[in-house]
Parts: C-alpha cells; structure tokens; sequence
C-alpha cells in the first residue's frame, strides 16, 4: 500500500525500499494487531507515504538489501503516478486493499481531506490496466532489514552543525551580521477546530503542496528575508495554506497578526488582525475560509466551488471590483480593500438600535444593489477590514424642485478593533458628507438646488432631530430633514448635533 501511494518517480527499487521503511517506523508493537490499531498505523504509513521525507532516502541500505527477489510490475505504479495524490490513496485502498466506500471515506477524513467522496467518485472513474502478476508480497520472503549503529552518523552530523555555526558566528563580523533566522513551519491538527475554542490557531493546513518541503522551506526563508520590518522575527510560523490556487504555487504562513503570502517569486506581509472568521485572500479574487465555515453561494443563491477550502473567484459587480462577494450561512460577503474578506449588513431607515447590536443577516436582493453603489464609493483600505455595515438612516425627497434621495452612515470595522464612519448622501451624483456617529447618526452638507439657489441640508436617522448652529438663515425641519439658506455664502462651516424626540 505504502509502495502505491508513494508519488511516481524514481527506481522501484528505492520505491519499494522508502515503502518498507515507512511501514517499519510505523510499528508500535503488539497494539497494531487489534482492529482499531490496524486503523491507526494504516493511516500513519498513508501519512507518510504521500508527504514523503527527503530523510527517508539518507541511510536506506538496510532496506535496498533487503528488497525481495522480484519486484512489482511498474504498469500499475506509473498509471498510479498519473493521479491526484489523494485519488491515488483512494484507488488503492479500494481496488488493491478492497476496502468498502464508506471505509475509504472515513480514511480520506482522516487524512485532510474535508469533501471525500468526489475524490472516491474520481477514483472509481480511473481505468487502469490489471497488472501482469499479483502485487502482494508474502511476508515470509522478504528479508530481515539488518540496520548498523547511527552513532557515527549522529556523531558526524552534530559536528558538521557545529563547525557551520561556528562558520556562520565568525563569518558575520558583528553581532546581527548574519541571515535572520528562518521560522519553523507547524500546522493544527485537522480537527483542532472541533475540540476546542475556533481561533485562528486551530486553522489547519490546506492545498495540496502542504507536503511539498522544498517550497514551503523557500516561503519560511523568503518571510525571514523580507525588510522594512515585515521579518517574521524566527520561531514557529504557522502554516495556513500551501497549493496552487489559481494555477500557481502560493503559500501562506502566519505568525500572531501577520500572514504572509509567498507566491514566487513575491513575497506580501498583511496584517489580518485576530478575527477567526473572515475569511483571508489569496488573490486573484480567491479567499481561503475558516474550516468551520458553510458552502459559500453566490449572491443569486448558486452553490460556489470550493477545493481545498479554497472558494473561486466571484466576481464582484461593480466597475471598481469593490463590494459584495457571496453569501457564507447567514452572513453576506464582500470586499473593501485589505487582506480579508468582510461582513457587510444593512439597516433600513425604520432602523431603531437596540441595546445591543443586530447580529449578521444575509444580504436581500435591495440591500446588494445598496452596497453594490456603496462598495465604489468607499476608498481602498490597506488596514484589514472585517465588517461593515450601511444603515440608510434618512429617504426622501429633497426640496425646491430636488430629486430623491437616501443619506446613508458607513461605519468600517478592522480587525485590530479599530473604526471609521462616514456618511454619503446618494441623489444622482454621491456626496460625501463627512463622518458620523453610527449609534445616532445625524450628517449636513450644503447643496445647490436645481434653481441654483444654495441650502444647507441636515438629516437625522429615526427618533433623532438635526440642529445646526452656524451662519444660517431661517430653517425648517420635516420629516427629520432641515433646510435653511445661508445668511451670507454657501460652505461656511456649520455645527451638527442630534437631540432625542
């Protein structure tokens, strides 16, 4: 089995004997025969058979020795190669182990993968040629692996560590010379998540280079590398994804609030805060999601694919790119500028506040078309946004001939805990009117009726009345609306406050 689902290249002989050393260092003693430890050791040779070291191929006499006299048939083993590795893991264990589906699906779970029965319906599509001969060994014929002292070799190595550090202390002539350290790369348990509080240390690894040494050791030093302060700073990294979204290799590693996104030969350091739950991007319009999250759907309520917790690009509609994304279980998602995605709600202008906030509520087809002309109208941010929210808190027709029109208050929630609100006052042309207070929201501004003639406009969300001090005119106030003319000229500076009804 192991010798199967190790990826197809090199001689079958260093196959077969990586294969056995695999199965011997999974051995844990006379608990292996029982049916549960029969489980547990079938799932630590699959582990390691499909993320192979390259340490497994130092010192491997012992098992080249001890091969058996004749070797499989290489038809089968480079049909095999052609496959996904974990396709690869599910054709063996159904066609060559003869495991029941059910069995293979409980493997596959066990094995990271989070949605196995399209890799089971792909397995039983393969059609492979039936090999020439048996591909079972009798264990009574394979040789005894007859392995020497490590000493020497442990001796040897712990040397050669010492003489490079000494090289590298020597080598760097001041204290900081040297290259910055490279952080050790750990990932959560695939099921860390369901035992325990959902952060995001219990985000385990995804994509399909997770076992790809070679490029997740280039990312760990491209992140130690990096200047202008975004170094990791050594220690242990956490790994959050390593595949090939979107066609090209691409790694994210994260340490405390930074995630670094390694996709060669570029290297971004983003500051994502600790929100567990938004979901974190890929670029390319792709974003990695919380484990715990339900299927994405688009927002005309289509299922969206997702691989590797990874969810296609949805596009956003709007001509900037800015705004809703996808609805995610009872929330809706968009995207604002920053590394992660964010919650976007909206309130009507009935809207009253509670004594605590509204929880998330998807999107309706109205309020999408709402954040659809705001998402344009808010700038880029750099900072990571988690949420947002629009709360329409004035409608209405403007007067002296005006148009209609909706004064809406955005407030901007970072990850770090940070905010911003600013209000917008959309009729025809959008007009930013300055900030606002989310909880009793009240925004002014002067505007130029179609006669051409100046006023001043103050609007205030529901069970508020606007009052405005400054160089004005008489002012009338209906439907929480103010009017006055200027007593001199329009965009003088006016004071705004809000009082209770």
């Amino acid at each position: 089995m192991a010798y199967f689902v190790l990826p197809g290249r090199g001689k079958r002989v260093y196959r077969l004997a990586i294969a056995r050393r695999i199965v011997d260092a999974t051995a844990r003693g006379p608990r292996d025969r029982t049916a549960p430890g029969l489980a547990r050791r079938r799932t630590r040779v699959l582990r390691r058979a499909l993320r192979p070291s390259r340490r497994l191929q130092i010192g491997l006499g012992p098992w080249l020795r001890a091969l058996p006299a004749r070797l499989p048939d290489p038809a089968l083993t480079a049909a095999l190669a052609e496959l996904d590795p974990h396709v690869r893991v599910a054709y063996v264990l159904l066609r060559i182990e003869g495991l029941p589906k059910y069995a293979v699906r409980d493997q596959l779970r066990e094995l990271r993968v989070r949605d196995p029965w399209p890799v089971i319906d792909a397995a039983c599509a393969v059609a492979i040629p039936v090999p020439h001969r048996a591909e079972r060994f009798d264990p009574d014929h394979l040789r005894p692996v007859r392995t020497r002292s490590a000493l020497p070799l442990v001796t040897a190595a712990a040397l050669t560590t010492a003489l490079v550090g000494v090289l590298i202390h020597t080598g760097s002539g001041r204290p900081g010379g040297g290259p910055a350290p490279v952080p050790r790369l750990a990932a959560a348990p695939p099921s860390a998540w369901t035992r325990g509080a959902r952060t995001l240390d219990a985000w385990p690894a995804r994509g399909d280079l997770t076992g790809d040494r070679a490029f997740l050791r280039r990312a760990a030093a491209a992140w130690a590398a990096a200047g202008d302060g975004r170094r990791p700073g050594g220690g242990t990294a956490q790994l959050l994804y390593a595949g090939r979204a979107g066609g090209a290799p691409l790694a994210l590693l994260r340490r405390g609030d930074r995630v670094a996104r390694y996709a060669p030969p570029g290297l971004d350091v983003l500051a994502i805060g600790p929100d567990p739950s938004a979901p974190i991007a890929l670029g390319g319009g792709r974003y990695l999601l919380a484990p715990w999250d339900a299927a994405p759907r688009t927002l005309a309520g289509a299922a969206l694919p997702v691989r590797d917790g990874v969810v296609a690009p949805p596009p956003a509609r709007t001509p900037c790119g800015r705004g809703p994304l996808f609805h995610l279980g009872d929330r809706t998602l968009g995207y604002l500028g920053g590394p992660r995605a964010a919650v976007l709600t909206y309130h009507s202008p009935a809207y009253a506040p509670a004594g605590r906030p509204a929880p998330p509520a998807r999107l309706g087809p109205g309020a999408v078309r709402i954040w659809n002309r705001l998402g344009c109208l808010e700038p880029p941010r750099a900072r990571a946004v988690t949420a947002a929210m629009a709360w329409d808190f004035w409608s209405g027709t403007l007067p002296h001939g005006g148009a209609s029109a909706d004064w809406f208050c955005t407030r901007t929630t970072y990850a770090d805990g940070g905010g911003a609100a600013t209000s917008t006052l959309l009729a025809g042309r959008p007009r930013d009117t300055g900030g606002c207070d989310a909880r009793r929201p009240v925004s002014g501004t002067w505007w130029q009726a179609p006669s051409g003639r100046w006023y001043y406009l103050a609007a205030a969300a529901s069970g508020l009345v606007p009052r405005a001090r400054g160089p004005l005119g008489p002012a009338t106030t209906a439907h929480r609306l103010l009017v006055a003319r200027p007593q001199d000229r329009p965009n003088v500076p006016v004071a705004l406050s809000a009082a209770s009804r």
